[in-house]
């Protein structure tokens, strides 16, 4: 039966891109972590929307079920099979294209293989920005990108990816290729079809191509590092940023020391901003459409207030492009200097901004006191309430053993943002590796809605069966 399915799988792909091989099909089967390896059938390349209808038609004709997958960078597991062998991956990396730009409409459309870096770069040929920005954009898709509905460092100003596409070209569970590419801004005839397979991980459908958001380039971007001596005082710098710069402030993220301590460790090549260490620091970025000298005076007007306020206890504003991208590179670096520290407990969490501190403060010291001398690696997006709240082994003790406290862990954390209305899966998603865990926090009336979206959408559970439900 599996012969005769890759055999009718070849005559749509050709031999070159149905691989079956083991040793060549591995880059598809172990997840970003390397700590998971899945099994599949076969890793099938379509190049078309056609083509990948004409797969999942084979997959419901033969009862195999298919995981879509992107850049293959996720964090939970969402885009690699199981062990069972009986799954096939759907790749889409060769359907790459950038479709059409329209400027006046301030839309670009591309086929779902799209690497980020490269949308963004087609944006900028036209002199436009599209604003989504991930530490691996060099390496996920856009497809994956609106699969898990991805976030990073300027939802503050421009929202999720959710709120950066206004259409889809989605193929069904059936085989159906569903035209949905407008780019229309308003469009009220119905039930949001976009919205639900943006963030539905690929267990509704496949993503193959979108229309996209563009806006035009800012003529100047400000960045500054600000040292604080609290969570506290962070909130409250957010507030004045928010106050003195309104829809200018594009990002704000919260770097705790020991957090910017193992980047400057792993990556000595980078300086510390200040002379001395402080508890938290401030990464802030604005926008502007006026002239440079402009967005400068407004940033270092902000921070002088916020020092003479006694927010701040420091701060540099970058002079110069290259600056900035340093200062940059400390953020993005943390997750990299992470793992060549050891294995961690990963969490990415979203609670009301209002309420990060108290959060901190509070799950800090439960932590500790459970797991004595745990280091506690805390950074993310403040802006828009999105932490990576990340638990590392103590000093000197093997990470191994840390690992198998895990659960435990997970639990004093996920309770406590269950406790502040949070959510245990800002913008990774829950695939796999947390699809279980939301069954303690979402309600049971939620878990039946979206049981009910999935059978009437994918009746044969073929669409990435055992994650998300």
């Amino acid at each position: 039966m599996h012969e005769e399915f890759l055999a009718d799988c070849t005559n749509i792909l050709g031999h070159d891109f149905v691989i079956t091989k083991a040793s060549d099909q591995y880059p598809y089967l172990m997840d970003w972590r390397q700590r998971y390896l899945g099994k599949a059938l076969a890793v099938l390349l379509p190049t078309s929307a056609d083509e990948v209808a004409n797969l999942v038609r084979l997959c419901a004709t033969h009862k195999i079920a298919c995981v879509p997958q992107g850049g293959n960078t996720g964090l939970v597991l969402g885009s690699i099979p199981d062990q069972t062998g009986q799954t096939v991956v759907i790749s889409l990396k060769r359907m790459n294209r950038v479709l059409a730009v329209d400027v006046a409409n301030n839309t670009i459309t591309v086929e779902a293989g799209c690497l980020l870096a490269q949308v963004q770069a087609a944006a900028s040929e036209e002199q436009r920005l599209f604003p989504l920005s991930l530490a691996s954009e060099g390496s996920c898709t856009i497809g994956g990108n609106l699969s898990t509905n991805a976030g990073g460092t300027a939802v503050l100003r421009y929202g999720n990816t959710r709120e950066l596409c206004l259409g889809l070209e989605v193929v069904t569970a059936q085989g159906d290729i569903w035209d949905g590419l407008r780019g229309l801004r308003k469009d009220n005839t119905g039930y949001d079809l976009r919205d639900l397979f943006i963030g539905a991980e690929g267990t509704l459908g496949i993503i193959t191509a979108a229309v996209l958001k563009l806006f035009p380039q800012p003529r100047s971007q400000i960045t500054a590092f600000a040292a604080l001596d609290s969570a506290d005082n962070a909130l409250d710098l957010l507030k004045q940023c928010q106050q003195a710069l309104g829809p200018t402030l594009t990002a704000f993220e919260l770097i705790s020391d020991f957090s910017l301590q193992l980047v400057l460790k792993h990556f000595p090549q980078l300086q510390h901003p200040f002379k001395r260490s402080h508890p938290y620091y401030a990464l802030v970025e604005m926008s502007d459409h006026e002239s440079e000298n402009h967005a400068i005076a407004l940033m270092e007007q902000v921070l002088e207030q916020a020092i003479n306020d006694g927010l701040a206890a420091d701060a540099v504003c970058a002079a110069s492009i290259g600056q900035s991208r340093s200062l940059w590179k400390l953020r993005e670096h943390i997750s990299e200097a992470q793992a060549k520290e050891g294995k961690n407990i990963k969490h990415d969490i979203s609670i009301p901004a209002s309420q990060i501190p108290h959060f901190i403060q509070i799950t800090d010291a439960e932590l500790t006191a459970a797991f004595p001398g745990c280091q506690i690696v805390c950074f993310g997006h403040m802006g828009d309430g999105n932490l990576h709240y990340n638990v590392s082994a103590p000093a000197g003790s093997s990470d191994t053993e840390f690992i198998l406290q895990q659960t435990g862990i997970n639990r004093i954390v996920h309770d406590q943002v269950h406790q502040f209305k949070g959510s245990i899966s800002a913008e990774h998603g829950l695939g796999m590796l947390k699809r279980d865990e939301i069954r303690r926090y979402k309600s049971g009336l939620e878990l039946s809605m979206m049981r009910a979206i999935k059978m009437a959408l994918d009746p044969q559970n073929i669409m990435n069966p055992g994650k998300v439900l």
